[in-house]
Parts: structure tokens; C-alpha cells; sequence
């Protein structure tokens, strides 16, 4: 049985839908991806759909921005560059989308990950489906992020714009390890600080912990890690790492901060005594080329600063 507000909501999603407010395809970024103007020429490029944020910013990376997108509210906050358009609708989240306006955005093709294949069947009822696998543990992700910039430019009949993108984000790794290698003299230690007496470490197989290895900086977390990264360690295991740079990829919770700045055992640890603890701004821990472009950038600022 359809309800009078199951009505009322078609009869406005119809509505937006018919004059454009849903699904518009939005314009091309200026600076699409790593300050390049983007490949894909506007009007030819089929209309895309993400459920999924690395599959987001990898189309974005390679200037097709997506008509829909989920959790956009999120993703504005945490992947920032590049920047999404307004005109993008947002399905809602990731692990429930709104298949209804999905299907009124009228996708070309939805792009999804293995994270999502419980929602198969009813995405390919609506389009074409291409999932990518970008998290794996014991794998680093970051290879398999620049294989997707090619094998999504090949889905969307777009084979140079795959190129290009590789071509400039591989030079951009390669400027960004040059200026790296002055740091090299100590490994850096990867911190999500969850509350006063634990932590999250990003190991290899990680966006962040491939990242480092990409510009010739050593890992200080070596261990394994499950769902690229480890779940909450106890404070004191920062006591083995050695010597090493600490480096908080996310704002610590403000009690937190608090409760670190009087522990004596924060701050017996001779990286803080040292003041070698740097902040890094926020950037996509699951995210694909562009946010580990962003959190590379973001660390070598960091170090050249301090």
C-alpha cells in the first residue's frame, strides 16, 4: 500500500526531476584534479553515479564529475579536494541509498566496491554497475587506486583522460618524494587519536601507510592491521615505536586533547618531549588518488613547517 506522503514525495522528486533540480549534470571543476583543467569535454561524458567515495574521486580525478553521490555532506568535510560541485545530488548514505532518486537521476552507470554487494541486484536494476576493489587487508591500496584512474577512464570509453590523470599524478608523487627525502632520517608514526588512552595505526595496507611509502618515507607502525588500520591500541605501545615523528591525521576529540596534555605518559613519550608531533588538516582515509595526494601534501607541509 502507497501512502499519500509516498505520493507527495514522488510527486516532488518528479517534479525537481523535470526541471533539472535533480540530476542536472553539474559543470566541469575549473581544476579538476592537481591544479590540471579536467579531460573530459562536457555534454559527451556519461552521466555517473557513486555509492562509493574512492570510486567518487577517482571519477573526479579524472574530470567526470558524478551527477549523485552518497553522504556528499560527509565527503565535502573529509576528501575537501578537489572541491564537489553543489549541483551534485546526494543519495543519502552509503549503506542505504535512496534507490528511488537514484533512479530518477537516470545514471549511465553507477560505480560501486565489493563493500556494497548486497545492494547489487537493485543498482543494476536501475544501470550498469562497475565495482572496483580498492581496500584489501595485507594489500596497499595505492597501486590499485592509480590502476582504477585507467580502468574507469576504460568504462567510460575515455581512455586518455586515464592516461593523463596517471601521468599527473605520478609526476606529482615524484615532486612530493623529492622534498620527502630530507625526512627520511626518522619513520613517521600515523596517529587517529580516538580518546586519551588510544590510538588508530595506519599500517601498509593502508591509504595513508601506502602513501608513505610512495614518496620514500618509513612506516613507523610495522605490525599488521585489519580494514587498513588497526583497531584501538593502547597509548603505551607508542612507547615501543623508537625514534620517529608522530604525525595526528585527524583532529583529536576535544576532551581528548585535554586529558593527552596532563598524561604523563603522552607526555614522558620523547617524540612529544621533543616536540615532534605535527597536525595534519583532514583528508579521506578510504578514499583513492586525490586523498592521498591531499594527505602527501599535507605531510610534507607539515614537515617543511616545523
Amino acid at each position: 500500500m502507497v501512502t499519500g506522503g509516498t505520493y507527495r514525495r514522488r510527486a516532488v522528486l518528479a517534479a525537481l526531476a523535470s526541471a533539472g533540480a535533480i540530476g542536472a549534470a553539474p559543470a566541469v571543476l575549473a581544476d579538476a584534479f592537481a591544479g590540471q583543467a579536467p579531460s573530459i569535454v562536457r555534454g559527451a561524458a556519461p552521466r555517473l553515479a557513486a555509492i562509493d567515495w574512492a570510486m567518487m574521486e577517482t571519477a573526479v580525478a579524472l574530470g567526470h564529475v558524478p551527477v549523485a553521490g552518497c553522504e556528499l555532506i560527509r565527503f565535502r568535510a573529509d576528501a575537501i579536494d578537489p572541491p564537489l560541485p553543489d549541483s551534485v545530488t546526494d543519495l543519502g548514505l552509503r549503506g542505504a541509498p535512496n534507490f528511488e532518486l537514484l533512479q530518477l537521476v537516470g545514471p549511465d552507470l553507477i560505480l560501486s566496491s565489493p563493500y556494497y554487494t548486497r545492494h547489487a541486484a537493485r543498482l543494476q536494476g536501475i544501470a550498469p554497475v562497475l565495482s572496483l576493489t580498492f581496500f584489501e587487508p595485507g594489500v596497499p591500496p595505492l597501486p590499485r587506486a592509480m590502476v582504477a584512474l585507467r580502468e574507469l577512464a576504460q568504462a567510460i570509453d575515455a581512455p586518455a583522460a586515464g592516461d593523463a590523470a596517471t601521468a599527473r599524478t605520478e609526476a606529482a608523487f615524484d615532486a612530493l618524494a623529492r622534498r620527502a627525502q630530507r625526512f627520511a632520517d626518522r619513520p613517521v608514526m600515523l596517529i587517529d587519536m580516538g580518546d586519551a588512552r588510544h590510538f588508530r595505526a595506519f599500517g601498509a595496507d593502508s591509504l595513508y601507510g601506502s602513501t608513505l611509502q610512495r614518496i620514500g618515507l618509513a612506516n613507523g607502525w610495522t605490525e599488521g592491521t585489519r580494514f587498513s588500520f588497526a583497531a584501538p591500541v593502547p597509548l603505551d605501545r607508542l612507547a615501543d615505536i623508537g625514534d620517529a615523528r608522530f604525525v595526528l591525521v585527524s583532529p583529536v576529540p576535544l576532551i581528548a586533547a585535554g586529558q593527552l596534555h596532563r598524561s604523563a605518559l603522552w607526555n614522558a613519550l620523547p617524540e612529544v618531549r621533543a616536540g615532534r608531533v605535527l597536525q595534519l588538516e583532514p583528508s579521506n582515509p578510504f578514499g583513492a588518488v586525490p586523498a592521498a595526494l591531499r594527505f602527501a601534501s599535507l605531510l610534507i607541509g607539515a614537515l617543511e613547517a616545523a
